[in-house]
This record gives structure tokens, sequence and C-alpha cells, in this order.
């Protein structure tokens, strides 16, 4: 368990969250049970602070939920429990903070770029930059919107799905 936070922890750095909010999620992640704010204080050590800025973070990303239990004031959190749903959820709140944000300032600078006199060998890189980007993010949401029956078909395909597509190997 305590490897398995801490590795989790390690790779929040890398994934644009803090150590303490990535070993908060492991902790109710791999957690059998709902956990309050004061348990996840002893087992991993941090100040009350941290953690409820912690999970206040995980709940705005969707990743956390807090629920009451009968005679009990606290509020006992639980991560998403089903997998596939948990990595939609990472994908959709990074969607969200990063890749949507850009591709608003992206449309932004190409409007003051059709205005101004932006030479247009920097206009076109510009414009490919986010049509490609655009193009990612039509796929993702045209995607995300099929049922999960969908989802799990092609990635069960895997590189199956390669042979039937143009350019796509033949083995």
């Amino acid at each position: 368990m305590q490897n398995f936070i801490l590795h989790w922890g390690e790779m929040g750095s890398k994934w644009g969250v803090n150590r303490s909010v990535a070993q908060i999620h492991a902790l109710l992640h791999i957690s059998p049970d709902a956990l309050t704010a004061e348990e996840i204080c002893d087992t991993l050590n941090l100040a009350r602070s941290n953690v409820s800025n912690g999970l206040k973070e995980l709940q705005s990303q969707g990743l956390v939920k807090s629920s009451r239990q009968l005679g009990d004031r606290r509020d006992h959190f639980t991560s998403i429990r089903d997998m596939f749903d948990l990595v939609d959820a990472v994908i959709a709140a990074r969607r969200e903070r990063e890749f949507a944000p850009t591709l608003r300032a992206l449309e932004e600078v190409m409007a003051e770029a059709e205005e101004d006199n932006t030479p247009k060998v920097i206009k076109a890189r510009m414009g490919e930059t986010l049509r490609v980007m655009q193009m990612f993010d039509d796929w993702y949401m045209d995607f995300s919107r099929l049922p999960r029956a969908v989802h799990l078909a092609v990635l069960k395909m895997g590189s199956k799905l390669v042979r039937f597509l143009p350019g796509g190997k033949s083995d």
C-alpha cells in the first residue's frame, strides 16, 4: 500500500497535481471503505488544511465524492471505484484544465492575427496548430459521447483496428 501511495504521489507532479493531492487520491483509490479527512490525515501524516484543500481539488475534478454515514456528522470520501470511469474523469478534467483553454487562446490569437500584420508564415503555422488540435478535440468529444461498450470494443481491438485503416499494417 505504502509504495503505491508514494509512487502515485511522485507521478502526481508529472501529471500536474501536487504530491499530497496525488497521495490522497491514491489512498482513497485503494481503500476498500470511505475515509474521513481525519483518517486521511493520520494515514498520510498530512496537515488537516492540506487534506482539506486536496479533497476540494479532487472533488472539483470529479475524482472524489463525499458522503455521510448514519450517526456520523463527518464527511466520508471515496475515489471513483470503476477504473474506466476514473480514467474517463481524469481525461475530461485534463481536457477542461489544459486542452480547451489552449484551443480558446489559439482561436483568439488567430482572430487577432487576421486583423494585424502577423506574417503569413506565422499565421499558417498557428492555423495548422489550431486545426490539428481542434481535430483531436472534435474526435475526443465525439468518441466520449459513445456508449462504454463501444469504447471497450475499440480499446480491445487495439492494433487489429489499424489493419482496416488507410496506411495501416497488414500483419
